[in-house]
């Protein structure tokens, strides 16, 4: 066993207990700490696969920005389990039910994935997930959308000025 596969095996054991440990923490605040390190998980896995472009913006975009949002949305709300309404058992039932489909429908598919376990995937070379050919091709064959693009988001941000500002 290599370095790289110890590396995924650890890293899809973080991701799995700490998405377990999202949906069974009682503490909202928790549970977000704990997608949190879901994401950094998912981006060491997006390290592995030569691809850092989608790993520091999972970092940046996600675990950063989004997760600090709810965060502080669920802080502003102060949810406490005093206020929570009690679910009705035909709702626990659904619950249950509906994961047993889930359950079955992935036990099925992990038996069909047996026929993918002599193939490889087909790599031409191994910088396909770099961040310097990105920015060949998005300034050589895409310099016009990449243009037209940051045109319509600088527009989207004087118009929120616009918008936003105090007579």
């Amino acid at each position: 066993m290599d370095t790289i596969q110890i590396l995924f095996f650890s890293l899809s054991a973080l991701a799995i207990f700490s998405a377990i440990m999202v949906l069974v923490s009682k503490n909202p605040v928790h549970s977000v700490l704990w997608l949190i390190a879901v994401f950094f998980a998912i981006s060491g896995h997006y390290i592995l696969l030569n691809a850092q472009f989608l790993a520091i913006v999972n970092l940046i975009v996600y675990a950063g920005a989004i997760m600090v949002l709810f965060l502080f949305v669920i802080m502003l709300m102060n949810l406490n389990s005093e206020g929570e309404p009690r679910k009705n058992w035909w709702m626990k039932l659904a619950g249950v039910v509906s994961g047993g489909c889930f359950l079955v429908v992935m036990v099925s598919l992990v038996k069909q994935a047996t026929e993918l376990s002599g193939k490889a995937a087909l790599m031409k070379t191994g910088d396909i997930g770099l961040i310097k050919n990105l920015g060949k091709a998005l300034f050589s064959d895409f310099v016009v959308p990449f243009e037209i693009s940051s045109v319509l988001f600088l527009s989207a941000m004087v118009g929120a000025v616009v918008i936003g500002k105090k007579d």
